[in-house]
């Protein structure tokens, strides 16, 4: 039976590559169970569940193991944890400190709350953000930002994202931000969301605030088209 389920692990994961070869699967086998610890959802599977079409999920799954690989995962097809998470966004941000950011969005892409982003996580949050209507979109959003997810948002919240972007940033942007930029940005956004002026913003008032800005709806749909 653990024979079986390895087999089948293998296989859903070289379904999800697209790398299955023939001529060269006996040599590879030994060391592609060895590291084969967490078997993905199968690809008809991740299709239905998804707005992705197949080839978009090999190509994902090829940059998801690739990541990991660089970044001495202890399981390059499996899962992966907050600190490597974190240490993967930062090669995106080498002028500022990502780590808070990159702890909120681990949160938000880890919806089992086990502390590991498998590639189901990966691929479900992402789809989302890229395929998913503006609702879908705005959903997601609000609950990065509800970090306690009580099913509102606090100024001290938002002021937690905000600092935790522009310490992302770093200091040497252009314009230079000042200190209390954050605080001040934090302040707008409630005047604009908070409609009962009540301290905090719910999510009918998040999406109709947001459905109401221009910017923000044109900047939902740069995702459009990314894969």
């Amino acid at each position: 039976m653990k024979a079986k389920n390895r087999d089948q692990s293998l296989s859903d994961s070289r379904e999800l590559d697209g790398s299955y070869d023939q001529l060269t699967d006996s040599v590879e086998d030994d060391f592609e169970l060895s590291t084969v610890c967490h078997r993905p959802e199968s690809m008809d599977k991740l299709q239905e569940q998804t707005k992705f079409t197949k080839k978009e999920l090999q190509v994902l799954y090829r940059g998801f193991k690739n990541v990991g690989l660089a970044s001495f995962m202890e399981c390059p097809s499996g899962v992966v944890n907050e600190e490597t998470f974190k240490t993967i966004y930062s090669q995106f941000f080498p002028q500022g400190d990502s780590s808070m950011y990159a702890h909120f969005l681990f949160e938000a892409f880890d919806t089992n709350k086990n502390g590991s982003v498998s590639f189901e996580d990966f691929v479900f949050g992402l789809s989302i953000i890229l395929r998913g209507t503006i609702n879908d979109r705005l959903n997601w959003a609000f609950n990065l930002y509800d970090l306690n997810k009580d099913g509102c948002i606090t100024k001290e919240e938002m002021l937690d994202i905000m600092k935790s972007i522009y310490d992302m940033m770093g200091k040497y942007t252009y314009p230079t931000m000042q200190d209390d930029t954050p605080r001040e940005h934090v302040e707008s956004f409630f005047q604009k969301m908070d409609r009962n002026k009540d301290g905090v913003v719910t999510i009918e008032e998040f999406i109709e605030s947001c459905q109401k800005d221009e910017n923000i709806m044109q900047s939902m749909q740069l995702f459009d088209n990314v894969i």
